[in-house]
């Protein structure tokens, strides 16, 4: 086949007129093309009042080679490359060995573990929190009830943090191998929408996010993997051999059990803060690294879809509008958007008492009435939070406290306003023309009071500046809500080659916890390495890391 890319047509373009534009553009009579499939279509909205939909093909032809030299300098038209996805090992029939050890059972620990069940070697996933019907319910308790459970809530169960939020299945990783077309296709066979599969930018929703995930465990199961929820690593045994090298021996667990495991995918997501505590405390090389901190900004979704689509604002084809951000500012921050989710929800995303954290969440249909993004600011661990590798976790939760108290210690958020921000006064009253969707509700107040000045500084100065380039985004009554602390990691537990720490053989970080992915799919095809890397060690072949 042959991989025709960059094609573009009218948004109101035919079916019919697909083929014929691809006829033109490779200059071929109808007989020669026997049949395409579409990889990939997007939109290019830079002139509104002539929208395009932008196609990824592949093309089966009569004389593909002749094509293909005809076109031989042209970078859109090459042949199609092999995305299928290859097993690089395998265990015997029957395998009754060591069983690797998963913990944590997000995307980043679901992939891990599918692919150990699919190569035979029988996973033990530890999940701290419940399975995620469970967690669901409980999740509700905080938004409508102001009830934490501190063990089962939007960053800790079944499915992880991304379960509650918009689900994009997109990323800008490096992917020579196509792992990530695996990850998208584990996804559909486990009921996930087969549009993923072409959609330039493909998202899923909490609700469908609910049901994968119980069909994806579904499969372990049957491949021998067994899932132990409600079950938190409280210590991790490492034991050091004569020459000193240390290794992985076995984790204690919150049930009194201790757990042997000599092959342990460390896969624990970003709000693992007790167990970094753990894993710092047993000598596991950590180091800090660079998030961001800020708040959720809320718009109408009519709004965003009006300054991205103009007149084509509300096609079913379009859908809602999304946009992506960035500004430089004069003290030498950058203020950027992150995770932004149309036509969804402010979420409360705490995993500890007396804080609170803001996230964003929407369905598959993305039809709620509002939009909302992280507006956020870079902290770098040098410059901002010095003071060893697990600083920036006090930093976070200094700023998640102060959030706290300034919402009114119910875990309602506290909000502002933007004309109000903008002036460096108090927001009071009544909201205006954007009602803010967070629950159990926004507490209007001052964003100075839990948030540091210069992040305050910096988004006074990027919120004008974003709204000379989308029409409306610094509207005087548009909400802040805030905080929005955990965009990623504060930590980073390092890695070698061979994908296991750099001091503790058998131990294999992994995903956004470990500071190796930001996002479902990045954090989903981190896991699929992880897992290939750990299975060539546990059945004794060279340790060396798959190809990237």
């Amino acid at each position: 086949m042959i991989r025709l890319s960059d094609l573009a047509l009218p948004l109101d373009h035919s079916p019919e007129d697909l083929e014929q534009a691809i006829l033109a553009r490779l200059g071929l009579s109808p007989g020669e093309l026997e049949r395409f499939v579409v990889v990939r279509r997007g939109n290019d909205a830079r002139k509104k009042t002539a929208i395009k939909l932008v196609y990824v093909l592949d093309l089966v032809l009569h004389d593909e080679a002749k094509v293909l030299a005809e076109h031989a300098g042209d970078s859109h038209v090459r042949p199609t490359p092999d995305t299928s996805y290859r097993f690089p090992v395998r265990a015997p029939e029957g395998w009754a060995g060591e069983r690797p050890v998963v913990i944590g059972a997000g995307p980043c620990g679901l992939l891990a573990a599918l692919i150990l069940a699919q190569m035979g070697l029988k996973p033990i996933i530890v999940e701290r929190g419940k399975a995620v019907r469970e967690r669901t319910k409980d999740t509700w308790g905080l938004w409508r009830r102001s009830v934490l459970d501190p063990e089962s809530n939007v960053q800790f169960g079944e499915g992880g943090a991304g379960t509650f939020s918009d689900g994009k299945l997109y990323s800008r990783i490096k992917d020579p191998r196509h792992l990530s077309r695996k990850v998208l296709t584990e996804f559909v066979k486990a009921g996930a929408p087969e549009d993923i599969l072409t959609e330039a930018h493909p998202h899923i929703g909490t609700f469908r996010l609910v049901t994968m995930v119980m069909s994806m465990r579904e499969t372990i199961e049957s491949l021998g993997g067994e899932y132990r929820f409600q079950t938190r690593v409280e210590d991790f045994a490492i034991e050091a051999d004569s020459t000193g090298t240390r290794r992985i021996a076995g984790l204690h667990l919150s049930d009194g059990s201790f757990l042997p495991a000599r092959h342990v995918v460390l896969a624990v997501g970003h709000s693992a803060r007790d167990t970094f505590y753990k894993l710092h405390e047993a000598g596991v090389h950590v180091e800090a690294k660079p998030f961001a901190i800020g708040v959720r900004i809320e718009h109408p979704q009519s709004w965003i879809d009006k300054a991205r689509y103009g007149p084509s604002a509300g096609n079913k084809i379009l859908g809602a509008a999304a946009y992506s951000l960035s500004h430089q500012t004069s003290n030498g921050r950058t203020v950027y958007s992150f995770c932004m989710c149309p036509g969804g929800r402010v979420v409360a995303a705490t995993s500890e008492e007396g804080r609170v954290v803001t996230n964003g969440m929407s369905q598959y249909s993305r039809a709620e009435f509002n939009a909302n993004s992280g507006l956020v600011v870079d902290i770098q661990p040098e410059r901002d939070y010095p003071g060893g590798p697990l600083a920036g976790i006090a930093f976070q939760r200094h700023w998640e406290s102060l959030a706290f108290t300034a919402g009114g210690s119910n875990y309602q958020a506290p909000g502002q306003k933007v004309a109000d921000l903008l002036a460096q006064r108090p927001s009071s009253g009544e909201f205006g023309a954007v009602v803010p969707s967070y629950k159990p509700g926004v507490h209007l107040t001052d964003l100075s009071l839990c948030l540091p000045d210069y992040v305050m500084q910096s988004l006074r100065e990027a919120i004008p500046v974003f709204g000379r380039q989308i029409a409306g985004y610094d509207h005087p009554d548009v909400i802040l809500t805030g905080v929005e602390t955990r965009t990623s990691s504060p930590v980073r537990f390092t890695r070698g080659k061979d994908f296991q720490s750099l001091n503790t053989r058998g131990l294999y970080p992994a995903g956004e916890g470990a500071g190796y992915a930001g996002g479902i799919l990045s954090a989903a095809v981190d896991g699929i390495r992880v897992a290939e890397a750990l299975a060539q060690d546990m059945l004794g072949l060279p340790t060396a890391a798959p190809s990237a």
